[in-house]
Parts: C-alpha cells; sequence; structure tokens
C-alpha cells in the first residue's frame, strides 16, 4: 500500500518578512527554503522541529487579501503540540505571542488559544498522557 504524507500547507500573509518574524522568531521554526520567485514571489517555507512545513504566501491579490487571518473562517484551524506546555506557553508569551486566553484543562489534555499577528487562530496543545 502506498503510504501519503501530508508533506506542506499554504497560509496567505500579508508579508513575507512579517511571517517570517513570527514563525522564526515567536514560534521557533526554521526558514528551510526562501527562493526569489520574481516580480516579488518568492517560495517561503517554515518548518517546526518535526519536520512539518508551513508555505509562507503572500497575498497576490484582492480576494486573498481578504483571507488573510480568517482562512478557516474564525475557527482555530493550526494545532502546535508540546510535551511541556507550560514551558512553552512561558517562552511564546516571554517572544510575544498573543494568547486570547489562560491555558485550560481539557479532557485531552492542556491547552491556549493564540493567534498570529494576521489574526489566524492557533491551539497550544499538549496531550494528557494516557494512564
Amino acid at each position: 500500500m502506498n503510504m501519503l504524507k501530508l508533506s506542506m500547507i499554504t497560509l496567505v500573509v500579508p508579508d513575507y518578512y512579517e511571517a517570517i518574524a513570527f514563525y522564526e522568531g515567536a514560534l521557533g521554526f526554521e526558514v528551510v527554503e526562501d527562493t526569489d520567485m520574481g516580480k516579488g514571489k518568492r517560495w517561503v517555507v517554515v518548518a517546526a522541529a518535526d519536520g512539518s512545513h508551513i508555505l509562507l504566501a503572500k497575498a497576490a491579490d484582492e480576494a486573498q487579501e481578504k483571507v488573510v487571518g480568517n482562512q478557516t473562517g474564525g475557527r482555530v484551524g493550526f494545532f502546535l503540540e508540546t510535551d511541556d506546555f507550560a514551558a512553552c506557553y512561558e517562552r511564546f508569551r516571554a517572544r510575544g505571542v498573543a494568547f486570547e486566553e489562560n491555558p485550560r484543562s481539557e479532557a485531552y489534555g492542556t491547552v491556549a488559544v493564540f493567534t498570529d499577528p494576521f489574526g489566524n487562530r492557533w491551539d497550544l496543545i499538549e496531550h494528557r498522557k494516557a494512564a
């Protein structure tokens, strides 16, 4: 059977530099590719420590500009999992990440919602360990 792997998702952003500053500087992702495509367009890929990738795509027209920060209709659409919620939460706060709420305990673990500078909503989660 063929294996499938989700290799990358795209986030439409208003500015490459601001997006890189947040995803690299605040969240600790690594820029793994930044290729000039000409005419102001770039192929900018950031990766989390687990190897998952996000393509940061600058909005190219008015229709794309309208979805910046609301690519999931206002829902939390992106999830970062950590094995040390308290340390990660404090590190993110120290780097200026805007949390919408204080951490809360749910049946599945500890979670807090934050937004990127463009309005996209993320969950920071530490899943509860199985007994």
